[in-house]
């Protein structure tokens, strides 16, 4: 039984990374390719490695499974989003349909703010 409840968690992980794979070809833009695969991939690979937990049935392999869905889960939504400002700031398009650009806005609204902290002069307590 416990076999094919292991069998079927590691279809469903196939299935999400198939499905990011698709994603990666299908969709029209940097920003939203790297989204799609980075959630997809992550959790094909969180559900491939717990169905392989499940089929050894060992303690020491679900702690190393653990170990590799608990990497991922942090670092995947980390490096995406650094991948993505870094592609942002290097002038990597948006989709032509991209309504809302929020990063945008905030830059200009930092750059607003460091502005006027350097043209304010500095007051000294006396």
């Amino acid at each position: 039984m416990t076999e094919i409840i292991s069998a079927i968690i590691i279809i469903v992980g196939v299935l999400f990374v198939v499905i990011g794979s698709v994603g990666l070809l299908r969709l029209p833009d940097f920003y939203i390719r790297i989204s799609a695969i980075t959630k997809a991939a992550t959790m094909g690979v969180a559900c491939i490695m717990i169905g392989v937990a499940l089929n050894f049935n060992e303690i020491s392999v679900a702690i190393k499974a653990f170990g590799v869905v608990l990497f991922l889960l942090i670092t995947s939504p980390i490096a995406a989003h650094i991948i993505g400002r870094a592609a942002y700031d290097g002038g990597v398009p948006l989709w032509k349909k991209t309504e809302i650009n929020e990063y945008e806005e905030y830059k200009k609204n930092k750059l607003k703010k460091e502005n006027n902290k350097d043209s304010q002069p500095n007051k000294k307590e006396e």
